[in-house]
């Protein structure tokens, strides 16, 4: 085992050279520090690309001037980098979460340099990754050059997420707390669809959710469920109550029998002091728990994911707004399909049935530039504040009918219109 030098964050970027592609790791383990020396070093650097699906922090890489040196190929979007990827400076690359590791693996998007952020290394060496082990596990595989911020508050997790410090080629010292974001307070239309999701989960079932009102609000809805299990993306802190509660405890998962398994966490910090050093919780590279023939062994899986509009055949877009790129295609289409075939499982398109504005989210017409997420082959269940729908096995013209029962009311009336005009209703 080689002593691990330590150095500053100035004389640690400094291995970057122009022309290089960059992996940022994501969501709570977002090197910021690493980042922001990268960026000071703008004038020197030019056509550096980052790889990185969501970060949290500034980002810095995609402001004038920093942007004259750096260009982002991200392969989901958050709102730190959505004008950039909407401009001429930055691009999107549609792709399911669990086919990101194949860029790296296949050399399709060979990684120079990978950015991240990890535990102290253990007595035999081995540092954690923390809550975000998703595509950083291939990416440093697969990276020519390792940089990693080491920090004592990265939470150790089990599973997949290590790396040993002889495959740091640099490495700076930080204390600092990592990324948390607190729950919000749900809005009553996202408690009316939490009840109705709540409603499809069974006794038994191994849940998929993400981060948000509509999520917190259908766990909050299981306390009175049984033996429940996890196998997801990511989770946050709705499923605290029902772990303490012996709510979820995983027994009937054919996959990881007992174990909540996830690739990446993001939560408050009450969250990651329960992932710390916790056995009960395996975070996995994406490429295993978005995948589909895994996903699918667990019974009764029930996916719960969101969507921006959803057409009167029932094809959902959920990264796009027209032709502005919003978020990315991300993992539900590999949870979606993943829930629909297994045994007993429910796969759930849960969202408002108006924007913030009063605009229905269910359209005659997908806008103009819009992508499909997920097609209307795949969709089955669908959640408004108004009710519940299946369109499995239901035409298009049944599917209209179903969709306008539980558009908002103020809106039935002109769905109706264009149905008739659309479907010959």
């Amino acid at each position: 085992m080689k002593n691990l030098k330590i150095v500053s964050a100035q004389e640690a970027v400094s291995k970057v050279r122009s022309n290089h592609r960059i992996f940022f790791q994501g969501a709570g383990m977002t090197p910021n520090v690493l980042i922001d020396a990268l960026c000071d070093r703008y004038a020197e650097l030019q056509n550096v690309e980052i790889i990185q699906i969501h970060t949290e922090g500034p980002a810095r890489y995609t402001e004038f001037p920093f942007k004259e040196a750096f260009r982002i190929n991200s392969c989901f979007v958050a709102g730190n980098v959505r004008k950039a990827v909407n401009s001429d400076y930055g691009a999107y690359i549609p792709i399911f979460v669990s086919d990101i590791h194949l860029l790296f693996r296949k050399n399709i998007l060979p990684l120079d340099c990978a950015f991240i952020q990890v535990s102290p290394p253990d007595k035999h060496g081995f540092c954690s990754l923390g809550v975000s082990v998703d595509i950083s596990l291939p990416a440093i595989q697969n990276a020519k050059m390792v940089i990693a911020q080491i920090n004592p508050q990265v939470p150790r997790t089990h599973g997949d997420g290590i790396i040993h410090i002889d495959r740091l080629d640099a490495a700076v010292e930080v204390d600092q707390p990592i990324y948390a974001h607190l729950p919000s307070e749900p809005t009553e239309v996202e408690r009316m669809i939490g009840r109705h999701v709540a409603s499809l989960v069974e006794d038994g079932a191994t849940l998929q959710m993400g981060i948000g009102g509509i999520p917190n609000v259908v766990l909050n809805n299981l306390t009175n469920h049984k033996r429940l299990g996890i196998h997801t993306e990511m989770f946050s802190d709705g499923v605290l109550p029902l772990i303490e509660n012996g709510v979820i405890t995983g027994e009937e998962k054919e996959i990881k029998t007992g174990k909540l398994v996830t690739c990446f966490a993001v939560g408050s910090q009450k969250l990651y002091d329960f992932i710390d050093d916790n056995p009960l919780v395996h975070f996995k590279e994406a490429a295993y728990t978005n995948d589909t023939a895994i996903i699918r062994q667990n019974p009764k899986v029930t996916a719960i994911n969101s969507a921006i509009e959803i057409d009167l055949t029932g094809q959902v877009c959920a990264d796009t707004i027209g032709k502005i790129q919003y978020s990315g295609v991300g993992g539900q289409m590999d949870f979606i399909r993943g829930a629909a075939l297994s045994e007993g499982g429910k796969a759930i398109i849960a969202m408002p049935s108006t924007t913030s504005k009063g605009i229905s989210k269910i359209v005659p017409y997908l806008k103009e530039g819009a992508g499909v997420t997920t097609t209307r082959a795949h969709v089955h269940y669908i959640a408004t504040e108004y009710g519940v729908v299946d369109l499995f096995g239901k035409n298009l013209k049944q599917r209209a009918e179903a969709l306008i029962s539980i558009a908002h009311p103020d809106h039935r009336e002109s769905l109706s219109e264009q149905a008739f005009e659309r479907l010959n209703i």
